[in-house]
């Protein structure tokens, strides 16, 4: 099917030289449209099935005016634009385009746009269908144990499981977002486990673990004798995943040349491992990340093509405080795991603890909320949790704090100020049992690595940014 594209654009030889690159590439083209009115009436005549839209027109209406039309339409569209006015910006941004082309732009920059940009109108329609095959009646209703055991009792938490029931059942990419320790591997887990895939291998990637001269030995494999020391061959984690799901958390750390060949095995759906052998996967991707990618685009640390073809289906995880319904189920779900674990009967917390935790404002989010419980489980002796084992600093109320400790931290000063505090307790042990990495839940190597870039030492003056 040739894909017919409409350019609203004002500028004559802009408009112009855009019309000729799309036709060379084997578009079809409709007549130009110079404002919105005209606009309008070409998408009446001609029936676009993608649009090219400049910001600024002729006439009253802006490109922003006309993407709310092309949106209740269900017009894929992509803004031109040489205004960087973040106001502008977060205007158009809240129309939901499907890109942004950044004037001036090559003609390769518009040809992979557009490609991104049908590829993901496709997957919304493949998700629409399964989003509304998802609210017909079931014969037995899911439970929560049946979307992977995620916990919770609030609105957001509900609002997650729909859209795992969405997802799980198509091929279609995934990318979470979310603070550590908001449970990113879990509701990744939970998709693969609704999936047609769930009998098929589930391989985790940690990309903010793996060596940077071993990233593509690690994601794609190696031949033997593909490089000194390569004295046997090795099958790459994409590989592994074949049939099934490959996790890849901290997809924000993957350095560029490993984005490259990353994007190549999403677009062909194939592999080539170090030494030339070229393989076709079937692997559903899940991505992860407690970055901005977006940011990390507008700073040229992450590709932006890359980006769009994960941020077809994205998942945005909150932070424990801002779901704090959420709380009390969790914390007895690890209290029964806790106990049972520790041989010891408690099956209730106090209102005075549950008031506790609700205070707290979770700077470490599930992960650390299960990482208090089994803490106190292991300090209590009777049958009902009375009182939490927070530490002095933590037992501070979340919304009864001084002026200056209101001030809201960045995810990172928050993540260093967590990583601090558990290094402390551990007496600066990182990795064995008893280790900061353990009591953190994630690979020592990973931790060194966050420590190195947060700026984190023994020797440091631990100063914490809100004193």
């Amino acid at each position: 099917m040739s894909i017919r594209i409409l350019i609203v654009e004002d500028q004559f030889i802009e408009a112009n030289n855009l019309k000729h690159n799309l036709l060379g590439a084997g578009y079809e083209v409709c007549s130009i449209g110079r404002s919105v009115p005209i606009a309008l009436t070409i998408i009446e005549k001609e029936k676009p099935d993608l649009v090219l839209l400049d910001i600024f027109l002729q006439g009253p209406l802006t490109g922003i005016d006309l993407a709310r039309t092309l949106e209740k339409k269900n017009i894929p569209f992509v803004y031109l634009s040489a205004n960087s006015n973040k106001d502008v910006l977060d205007a158009a941004k809240s129309t939901r385009p499907y890109g942004f082309l950044v004037k001036p732009f090559r003609k390769s920059d518009v040809l992979v746009m557009l490609d991104v940009a049908w590829y993901l109108h496709q997957e919304k329609l493949v998700s629409k269908a399964a989003e509304k095959a998802a609210e017909k009646p079931a014969p037995s209703p899911q439970t929560d144990e049946a979307i992977g055991g995620i916990i919770g009792g609030g609105a957001a938490h509900q609002e997650l499981l729909k859209s795992i029931r969405i997802v799980a059942p198509s091929n279609t990419s995934v990318l979470i977002v979310g603070e550590n320790g908001t449970g990113k591997e879990r509701v990744a887990q939970a998709i693969h486990q609704s999936s047609p895939r769930a009998k098929e291998p589930f391989v985790i990637v940690n990309c903010g673990a793996l060596p940077a001269n071993l990233i593509e030995s690690e994601l794609f494999g190696h031949e033997k004798g593909a490089f000194t020391g390569a004295l046997q061959k090795r099958i790459g984690k994409f590989e592994q995943a074949d049939g099934g799901t490959i996790f890849l958390d901290e997809i924000g750390e993957l350095p560029p040349d490993a984005q490259v060949k990353f994007l190549r095995v999403l677009q062909e759906r194939e592999i080539e491992s170090i030494g030339g052998r070229v393989k076709k996967v079937n692997v559903r991707i899940i991505a992860a990340t407690n970055r901005d990618l977006e940011q990390e685009v507008a700073v040229s640390r992450f590709r932006v093509d890359l980006y769009y073809r994960l941020n077809v289906f994205p998942l945005r995880l909150l932070p424990l405080r801002e779901r704090k319904d959420d709380i009390e189920p969790l914390a007895r779900h690890f209290l029964k795991i806790h106990a049972r674990q520790a041989g010891k009967t408690i099956n209730s917390f106090s209102k005075g603890a549950i008031q506790t935790l609700l205070q707290y404002s979770w700077p470490g989010n599930v992960r650390e909320l299960q990482n208090i419980v089994e803490r106190t489980v292991l300090l209590t002796d009777g049958p009902e949790i009375d009182q939490i084992s927070l530490s002095v600093e933590s037992r501070r109320p979340a919304d009864n704090v001084t002026a200056d400790a209101r001030r809201i931290k960045t995810m990172e000063e928050n993540e260093r100020d967590h990583i601090i505090a558990v290094l402390e307790k551990c007496n600066w042990k990182i990795s064995g049992k008893g280790g900061a990495a353990e009591l953190l839940d994630i690979n020592a190597n990973t931790l060194t690595s966050r420590m190195k870039k947060l700026g984190i030492e023994k020797s440091i003056s631990v100063r914490r940014n809100d004193e």
